[in-house]
């Protein structure tokens, strides 16, 4: 997956490296079933189950980071519609878009579970 940063994360960091503000930020995985723009235009999942992740990452090397768990969402409890997109927020409800990506292969998940292997590149 190739992702690309968000408008939020590019002020964040201008802000934070420019400007000396603080910035702190945990990484949650969100599902998506329409594209995005790097703005945070996107129809994300609701519904059936469904809820934001947490993700973890090893540590960066040459500007890429890689998932380093699974992560597992929750059995479907209804038509999640197809997931085409993820995004990384830093909150597990509302937040902020940080980093968005399209989906080598989309999946249609009805009575089904979603997974996103280890080793997803950021």
């Amino acid at each position: 997956m190739k992702a690309a940063i968000s408008d939020y994360l590019e002020n964040a960091l201008i802000n934070a490296l420019l400007r000396g503000t603080n910035y702190i930020s945990s990484s949650a995985v969100a599902l998506f079933t329409s594209s995005r723009t790097d703005a945070g235009t996107r129809t994300e999942v609701n519904g059936g189950a469904y809820a934001r992740k947490v993700i973890t990452f090893c540590a960066p090397s040459d500007g890429v980071a890689v998932s380093s768990a699974d992560v597992l969402f929750p059995v479907a409890t209804a038509s999640w519609g197809t997931i085409t997109h993820i995004g990384i927020y830093d909150a597990l409800t509302g937040g902020n878009l940080l980093f968005l990506g399209v989906l080598t292969n989309s999946k249609t998940i009805v009575d089904d579970q979603f997974k996103i292997a280890a080793g997803v590149v950021i």
